[in-house]
């Protein structure tokens, strides 16, 4: 048996015995230092949460501090610390330079090209000013919502911070969706700019962006007065004089000084857009006070953060909620050194990443399972090659990781002596929500452990009553400052999706999950037609609307199955108008199609043609049953099918097709 061979099955063995531990003790050398680890903080929640969550705001720094917490005079729609005033800007910049900190990195960035630049918290504040002074006089004001659409480069930072500071709401938008859902977002949101860039680089290649988003007519929108455009990479950039101005050019014609707006706590901070199980985007939003206190608060205690000694890196995109809490708003209210990467995790090698955390002397690493099973698929003598000895903190995020993940994470990138911290949270809560806490918490791989302090989780059945141990519906039984405040412009929509089923004190988180004999929970999957690829959750019928869309398509349903590398796959099953053949050259054209409408995310992994769909006698398609004729699995009762002969059909597609495309 050759060397390389040996060592593998060494570790599948070493990992095999980790797997049959099942639990896992705090490692006792993390707990010696650890900032928490005792439960005198649970404790502390349960006696009195609205005085806990009013200590855990008084953390920040305020214009005038709060003397309340919660007000739920008129639930679902919660206020927090209402008679505070802050500016999350502030919070994030002044106050640490002010404390003397402002030499202090903020974010070792790494290009793509291997570039790197430091930014101290003094030269973020100096750009934020210009940007946000440039921003007002460009019209630009309180509530007024700026679009966002870059790639994860320091600007994007700049721009989230500079709206924050004069109280304009951002809507940031992620870098690889498409331009027809960045216009759709400023649409939708009445943006009255957007900042953009001429161009962003992938694996060495690099598109066109302002160009592309201008193709969209974003422009022609009657409410987009401005787009801010920087300069990164040199693309081909059209500019249209009076509306377009070169974001350089913006700073250097604006004053040094911008004074941060004081803000009402409830101050809307930010529009995020995610996926509903309807077509169109759901506008998440967030508000100042609450949201800023629940991020810094869990980015305290989740990664045991000491500013003045330890590197974050979390490696998501700032265009997800996980970058805003967890790159921008949590880690720099907290003074935190940060990394920020643009680019791949296999470019320019399957060592990237492993470089990275060796180069900075990365000590705690916050990512998906995705990127965590590509990199088991690609062998250990990637992370074997660099020095990862500096990480004493694992974190995961986005979807629950399968325990092998874990346990290849635990070993093989943490040495055994980093603990692992499993986060499940959503977009809409705004923060972590359940999460061991690493020095105090014994974990189960997959299991995403206890609530934190102050959070109050629960499995219900279909009644609503309380499941002890057993699966059912995920819900949170007491509102936390972090919450979403409404869905922007539709409370109504707001009401119906998270607070109908069980009440308008009981938030509907949409998925389902188990509780087990300790009281942990296991999240298991959505109870809605979302389906959530690489952590990333996408709408069946947005999805649906893009295929549908395509010449020759007459119908589609969509689904998610599982997969071994994203944790969910787009599986689409199509029926295409009648003349139409199905072939290799059509798929590949529908999934690129998808591509252009929504983002490459969005993409079908496999393509199941089909003359007719599962229906019922009232027409809703039956998705249950396409999950189990994609996943294999014998289908369960057929008979209230309009056509229940049309399942022998779809079996023998399946067949005949295999297992489908690929990326």
């Amino acid at each position: 048996m050759a060397t390389d061979e040996k060592s593998q099955s060494d570790l599948e063995a070493e990992l095999q015995s980790l797997l049959e531990q099942e639990r896992f003790d705090p490692p006792e050398e993390f707990v010696r230092q650890a900032l928490v680890s005792d439960d005198s903080l649970h404790r502390r929640a349960d006696e009195d949460p609205n005085g806990f969550w009013l200590e855990q705001a008084r953390e920040l720094d305020w214009f005038t501090e709060p003397s309340e917490s919660l007000d739920d005079s008129n639930p679902p729609f919660y206020r927090w610390f209402a008679d505070g005033k802050i500016n999350a800007s502030h919070n994030c910049l002044d106050r640490h330079v002010e404390a003397g900190n402002g030499d202090r990195v903020a974010f070792h960035w790494r290009g793509e090209q291997g570039e790197e630049e430091d930014w101290t918290y003094a030269d973020l504040l100096r750009d934020t000013q210009k940007l946000a002074n440039g921003l007002k006089e460009r019209g630009i004001g309180r509530e007024d919502v700026v679009g966002i659409f870059l790639p994860m480069i320091p600007e994007v930072v700049i721009a989230m911070l500079a709206c924050a500071r004069i109280g304009a709401v951002h809507n940031v938008v992620f870098g690889g969706f498409s331009p027809e859902s960045v216009s759709e977002r400023m649409k939708v949101s009445e943006a009255k700019a957007l900042v953009t860039v001429d161009g962003a680089r992938r694996k060495g290649k690099t598109a066109e962006v302002k160009s592309t988003v201008d193709e969209e007519r974003i422009g022609d929108l009657d409410h987009m007065e401005t787009l801010v455009v920087v300069k990164r990479t040199g693309a081909d950039c059209p500019m249209t004089e009076g509306r377009d101005v070169w974001y350089h050019e913006l700073l250097e014609a604006a004053d040094d000084e911008c004074p941060a707006e004081e803000l009402d706590a409830e101050h809307p901070l930010f529009i995020l857009y995610t996926s509903g199980s309807t077509a169109s985007p759901k506008g998440i939003l967030h508000t100042t006070g609450g949201y800023l206190t629940g991020v810094a608060h869990t980015t305290r205690l989740v990664f045991d953060l000491k500013p003045e000694e330890d590197v974050y890196w979390c490696s998501a995109d700032v265009g997800w909620v996980t970058g805003h809490s967890y790159i921008v708003y949590g880690p720099m209210a907290c003074g935190a050194t940060s990394v920020m990467w643009e680019g791949a995790p296999d470019y320019p090698d399957k060592d990237a990443w492993w470089a990275v955390c060796e180069r900075y002397g990365v000590t705690i690493l916050y990512t998906a399972p995705t990127a965590i099973r590509a990199a088991m698929k690609w062998g250990v003598e990637y992370p074997e090659r660099r020095d990862l000895s500096s990480l004493r903190l694992l974190g995961t995020v986005g979807e629950p990781i399968n325990p092998k993940a874990w346990a290849w994470y635990h070993t093989v990138i943490g040495g055994r002596r980093a603990p692992v911290v499993d986060t499940w949270w959503q977009t809409e809560t705004g923060a972590i929500m359940i999460s061991p806490l690493p020095a105090l918490t014994p974990t189960k791989p997959g299991s995403a452990t206890k609530p934190l302090p102050g959070i109050e989780a629960a499995v219900l059945d279909e009644d609503g009553s309380e499941i002890e141990e057993g699966q059912g519906y995920l819900v949170l039984k007491r509102p936390w400052p972090a919450m979403l405040r409404t869905l922007y412009g539709d409370d109504d929509r707001f009401v119906e999706t998270y607070f109908e089923k069980f009440g308008r004190e009981t938030y509907l988180v949409g998925d389902a999950a188990r509780k087990d004999e300790d009281g942990y929970f296991w999240i298991v999957g959505r109870i809605d037609d979302v389906i959530n690829v690489s952590g990333h959750r996408m709408s069946t019928a947005e999805i649906e609307s893009a295929i549908v869309s395509y010449e020759h398509v007459a119908e589609s349903a969509v689904i998610g199955q599982e997969d071994e590398d994203s944790g969910q796959a787009v599986t689409a099953f199509v029926t295409l108008e009648g003349g139409a053949e199905p072939d290799d050259e059509l798929e590949g054209s529908i999934r690129e199609h998808v591509a252009q409408r929504i983002g490459k995310l969005a993409r079908p992994k496999r393509i199941i043609w089909a003359d007719d769909l599962p229906k019922t006698r009232s027409g809703k398609i039956m998705r249950r049953l396409l999950r189990d004729i994609a996943e294999g699995r014998e289908a369960g009762d057929v008979s209230t099918l309009r056509e229940p002969g049309v399942m022998d059909d779809l079996a023998e597609q399946v067949r005949q097709r295999g297992d489908g495309g690929d990326e």
